[in-house]
């Protein structure tokens, strides 16, 4: 394995500890983790999304309870029922197949089910969403002072959701409309996610709004501390900063 010496000031490696004593592992795992995070790229994780795969076995205590819960479900559901839960008959078929070990079947119990949206990605979704509502709000507050920034630049900055065409991104875009399905938080970005066809772009956006992430925690980074709400919002020099960190390094420069 090789070796990586890396020099660091104190502050940030007292804020390197801080963060991993937080995550619960090691300074040295939590930066290798952001490492492996920049150089693997976020849509070569895209496979590991989708559709739960069924459990190859299950413990017994495991189909025992399950068991019981489909043949209560079974007893309670009206005769006519034709809903998500199915019918009598359909419970009773799933507790037989456990009760059986049927491991071919097994698929049925996870039906639906998707595999789990990681903490890392779930706050990874939180970050650009709070980005973005900072976004709207120094766009805003910059019109009300009489200096608008120009259309374009606006227009770049806005929300486009994630695309549904990739399974990670995807599961991120469902995330979203359960984070924001009772109309009161991030409500502000409600209009740009309307105007991207339900928030989807289309488009691969983790890697670009990872990249805008990074200048706008570098720029916030480089505040002042002090509790007032105009500490939070961005300047239009610093908008401009953030609307050119969605550029590839690699691209950055080209005419």
């Amino acid at each position: 394995m090789g070796v990586l010496n890396v020099r660091v000031d104190d502050h940030d490696h007292d804020r390197l500890r801080e963060l991993a004593e937080a995550e619960g592992v090691t300074v040295s795992d939590y930066v290798r983790d952001l490492l492996r995070d920049a150089i693997i790229p976020i849509t070569g994780r895209s496979d590991e999304h989708g559709d739960q795969k069924a459990p190859e076995s299950f413990a017994l205590r495991d189909r025992l309870v399950l068991s019981l819960l489909h043949r209560i479900l079974a007893r309670v559901l009206p005769e006519d029922a034709n809903g998500a839960d199915g019918d009598e008959e359909y419970q009773l078929k799933k507790a037989e197949i456990l009760e059986s070990g049927y491991t071919g079947q097994y698929w049925l119990e996870v039906a639906g089910f998707e595999t789990e949206l990681s903490k890392r990605d779930s706050g990874r979704v939180v970050d650009i969403l709070d980005m973005h509502r900072i976004i709207t709000f120094s766009v805003r507050q910059l019109e009300e002072a009489g200096t608008p920034v120009e259309p374009e630049l606006e227009r770049r900055l806005r929300f486009r959701g994630f695309d549904h065409n990739d399974s990670l991104e995807g599961h991120m875009a469902g995330y979203v409309r359960f984070l924001m399905a009772d109309g009161r938080h991030w409500s502000e970005l409600i209009p740009q996610i309307e105007e991207t066809n339900d928030g989807n772009s289309h488009m691969p956006m983790l890697e670009v709004y990872q990249r805008m992430l990074t200048e706008y925690r570098r720029i916030m980074a480089g505040r002042e501390q002090r509790y007032h709400p105009d500490n939070y919002l961005l300047s239009s020099e610093e908008l401009t900063r953030v609307h050119e960190a969605q550029i590839h390094p690699s691209n950055r420069g080209r005419s």
